[in-house]
């Protein structure tokens, strides 16, 4: 969790993707918490913002492993580059072919603490992210937060040699 700097309006995460049966698939995650239970682009590549004095990459591997409970899988990356979101967020994201078994034991993951219900002066705890899935990149386009499309895109290209 960054400070309030200039890096706090940025994050960075990392996609993972495999061949799947009807073609490339994308691991994502639903966002959790209360804001975004009826949003239909409710979804998101693990990220996340950078410490102060971070690297992008090394914050986007340290976002992956706290969003996802275990570290990313060994592979190469190759850098999607940049969106900027409606809100005004920049999101870096590395791209990574890798597996990884949604079944396995995994760790504790981030969480994010909210006042609940709103002007209650309650606070409730909520995963950062919630029903993390393997989803073709199609299905995918329609999940994502809208500027995210841009990255599954990219990814495409680059897998298609563009």
């Amino acid at each position: 969790m960054g400070g309030m700097t200039a890096a706090a309006r940025t994050s960075a995460g990392l996609l993972l993707h495999r061949a799947g049966p009807d073609g490339t698939e994308v691991l994502i995650g639903r966002m959790g918490g209360p804001f975004w239970a009826r949003k239909p682009h409710a979804w998101t590549v693990p990220k996340g913002e950078p410490l102060d004095g971070e690297d992008p990459h090394a914050t986007a591997l340290r976002e992956f492993a706290e969003e996802v409970g275990v570290p990313a899988p060994d592979g190469p990356d190759v850098d999607l580059g940049e969106v900027r979101q409606r809100a005004g967020k920049v999101v870096r994201v590395w791209a990574r072919a890798a597996t990884l078994d949604l079944g396995a034991p995994r760790g504790p993951v981030s969480e994010v603490t909210v006042e609940w219900p709103p002007r209650s002066g309650r606070s409730r705890t909520f995963p950062e992210l919630k029903d993390l899935r393997w989803v073709p990149v199609e299905e995918a386009r329609g999940l994502v937060v809208t500027a995210q499309a841009e990255l599954l895109d990219r990814l495409l290209a680059h897998l298609a040699g563009g």
